[in-house]
């Protein structure tokens, strides 16, 4: 077996780590303080991705090492991947996101506050219904976070007819490194790359903003409840932890569903 493309890989993940703690740092604090702000306040940092950029959007809460203040917005309709083909097929998938329009229904569902943030993820940055949430959330007057691959970003024609894309509307834009393309490994006698990187990217920028959050809000005599396991707690904490967790976390966004 052959591993070299294995250790490429990990080069590759480790570069994309090094070039987010070198270049992005100042941008990824600014963030935090954002967020912190709107939590403190106890307002919400609203989460959008499109496909794969749910899972950043996940890896920032719920999960263990997350805490509430955060409001994820996934649409199935355009991140259930596991079908491939058939009803729910990834043709559609890709299809629906292209849509412009569809932002705006959904962010017709919700109401927003002018404190809050918007922090949205896309490693292209210029598909239909990213671009609608981004615009969208502007007119609200929420502050707009983007995370893209900013190199690619910069290389890819608008796809929204405002001719802007997510990076020229943003307030803040936070590169996950990842590199033009995403696919980071290439080998012999294969036609294109493989293993994409922005995973990695979105994953370290999003522990990396969540963390310093949980430090400024613990400073300022609030500290988040943070959902850890029975290991670290002890089986009763932990559980209650959980319950108090999600029921924070119901208190905050029954506003945005008119509670």
């Amino acid at each position: 077996m052959n591993l070299k493309p294995a250790h490429d890989y990990l080069d590759g993940c480790e570069a994309i780590l090094e070039r987010v703690r070198r270049t992005q740092i100042e941008r990824i604090a600014t963030a935090a303080q954002w967020c912190a702000e709107a939590i403190h306040k106890r307002g919400l940092v609203h989460l959008f991705g499109n496909g794969h950029s749910r899972m950043a959007v996940e890896e920032m809460w719920p999960r263990y090492g997350s805490f509430p203040g955060f409001h994820p917005m996934v649409e199935l309709s355009m991140t259930n991947h596991t079908q491939v083909v058939g009803s729910n097929g990834q043709r559609q998938a890709m299809w629906i996101e292209r849509q412009e329009g569809l932002g705006e229904v959904i962010l017709r569902n919700f109401i927003f506050r002018d404190y809050d943030v918007m922090m949205v993820f896309s490693t292209s940055g210029n598909n239909g219904v990213v671009v609608d949430v981004a615009l969208g959330a502007k007119r609200r007057g929420l502050k707009v976070v983007a995370v893209v691959a900013e190199e690619y970003a910069k290389l890819l024609p608008p796809g929204h007819s405002s001719g802007k894309r997510l990076l020229e509307i943003a307030d803040l834009v936070i590169d996950n490194c990842a590199i033009p393309g995403d696919a980071m490994v290439a080998i012999e006698g294969l036609d294109v790359p493989v293993g994409p990187g922005s995973t990695i990217g979105n994953t370290a920028v999003v522990n990396a903003i969540k963390c310093p959050v949980a430090a400024r809000l613990t400073e300022w005599g609030e500290p988040p409840l943070v959902l850890a396991g029975a290991w670290k707690m002890g089986p009763e904490a932990s559980a209650k932890r959980f319950e108090d967790a999600y029921d924070d976390h119901r208190d905050r966004v029954k506003v945005v569903y008119g509670g």
